[in-house]
């Protein structure tokens, strides 16, 4: 499959995939792959960020690398480590022949076991990899210190090897909920886009999509109570991925109108922590059902 030759033809590709992007993300995430310039999707949690790049690798038709941060993420972790085991078994196997193995024998790239990062630069092709960096604002200062030779050059170093190239420098989305704020320097490297929480006409159209055989006014009553949550004073709002989460409950019920007693029994599908829940009930379930 050759690149989307415009915005509309990447949106549309989008679609296909189950992602539906408006105009300013389908341009940002064009941009990412006609310049060659890793992006960094930012906004709150359940905005559709993750999806955006996996969408992304289903529309190129390209494989999907993802590193999922987290803190006191290692190098090891995320680049390469070396096969141990196998590494002693030939020493074993040298010493039981009468030979030595050298250390260069050794650090060979036959043991190298290579995690995410390595994975995405050696990639063959035949197109560019997606590498997703998912969450990158929970790793530590000094993992996003690391990545920059990687979203500069597209290359990586081990000690051992040297500096590996890619052959196809790997579509790079890094995703952040600004958990804590990224360094100039990796933003400087990257395009930028903030999603937002989408209109209530879009997220309906999204939890038809991601929930078949939901009915249209069950899908409207879920938006509306969302975007109602949303107004409360919640430790965690709402977003989409909660929206699609309590459709699909609600569907497993059996529930064809979101009525007073139907949220009471599914509301732990939206609202994910006690003291929200507590201020939901506070509030009054009938406020959030509206007309239903």
């Amino acid at each position: 499959m050759t690149p989307p030759a415009d915005i509309e033809a990447l949106r549309s590709g989008l679609d296909t995939a189950g992602y539906l992007a408006d105009e300013s993300l389908a341009t940002a995430l064009f941009l990412a792959v006609r310049m060659g310039q890793p992006i960094l999707l930012e906004g709150e949690p359940g905005v559709g960020k993750t999806e955006a790049a996996k969408a992304l690798a289903a529309t190129l038709d390209t494989r999907l690398i993802r590193l999922q941060c987290h803190e006191g993420l290692t190098v090891a972790e995320a680049l390469y480590e070396w096969n141990y085991p196998r590494q002693l078994l030939a020493i074993r196997l040298a010493e039981a022949g009468g030979a030595a193995r050298r250390e260069a024998d050794l650090f060979h790239p036959d043991y190298l076991l290579a995690r995410p990062l390595l994975a995405a630069v050696e990639h063959p092709g035949p197109r560019p990899a997606v590498l997703l960096i998912d969450e990158v604002d929970r790793a530590d200062d000094e993992f996003e210190a690391f990545l920059l030779e990687l979203l500069a050059e597209a290359s990586v170093t081990i000690p051992e090897l040297g500096t590996r190239r890619a052959a196809l420098p790997p579509i790079a989305v890094l995703t952040s909920n600004r958990t804590r704020d990224l360094h100039d320097a990796l933003k400087r490297r990257c395009l930028y886009h903030w999603i937002g929480y989408p209109d209530a006409g879009r997220v309906a159209r999204i939890v038809r999509r991601r929930v078949p055989g939901v009915g249209d006014p069950l899908a409207d009553q879920v938006t509306a109570a969302v975007q109602r949550l949303r107004a409360l004073d919640l430790y965690k709002p709402p977003g989409v991925a909660e929206a699609i989460s309590w459709a699909a409950a609600l569907q497993v019920l059996g529930v064809a109108v979101l009525d007073e007693a139907a949220a009471a029994r599914t509301l732990s599908a939206v609202v994910k922590y006690d003291e929200d829940l507590t201020a939901v009930r506070q509030a009054g379930l009938s406020g959030l059902v509206g007309d239903a």
